[in-house]
């Protein structure tokens, strides 16, 4: 047992001995300025905004016929006989509530059409990064605009972002 215990300890010591010889050499990059530097990330811009313009479009259209209709029953109220009245009502509050309903789909769309966009773009730059890093001997790299907080010492790390940049032909 004793023995088991031994080799053991050394086994971990040898591994630990070899494992801090190797040199580790750390980068940092603001993943948020990287993608605000791509040309893709303005023309994703373009495309979400156009689809924005399209259910603005659509909603503002919704809202118009809600607006004349209703003008049109409050200025027939009066002389409406009451199945009639209700009918109007219902056909209001009926067209109030696909608007809502529009409204709640319209902002679901964008998010996923946001994503949509954004993915291969996030994919592309998470590629060079990692490639930038094998071909720099990097060990490790933080992403420095995911909010975590890291502390490291500028002259110890490196940021990678102009050989990123670089890379991707990025001025």
């Amino acid at each position: 047992m004793k023995k088991l215990l031994l080799a053991f300890l050394v086994t971990v010591l040898t591994v630990f001995m070899l494992n801090s010889q190797q040199k580790i050499k750390i980068g940092y990059i603001n993943s948020n300025e990287l993608l605000t530097a791509m040309p893709e990330r303005t023309e994703a811009q373009k495309k979400l905004q156009d689809f924005a313009k399209q259910l603005e479009d659509q909603l503002l259209q919704m809202q118009t016929e809600l607006e004349r209709k209703y003008n049109d029953y409050l200025s027939k109220k009066d002389s409406l006989t009451e199945i009639v009245r209700k009918s109007r009502e219902e056909e209001l509050l009926s067209l109030q509530q696909r608007i809502q309903t529009f409204q709640e789909n319209a902002q679901s769309e964008m998010q996923k059409k946001e994503q949509e966009l954004l993915k291969p773009i996030i994919e592309k730059a998470k590629v060079a990064i990692e490639e930038v890093a094998k071909e720099n001997g990097f060990t490790y790299i933080f992403d420095i605009s995911s909010g975590a907080v890291l502390v490291y010492p500028k002259e110890s790390s490196d940021n990678i972002l102009p050989l990123v940049k670089k890379k991707m032909n990025i001025k």
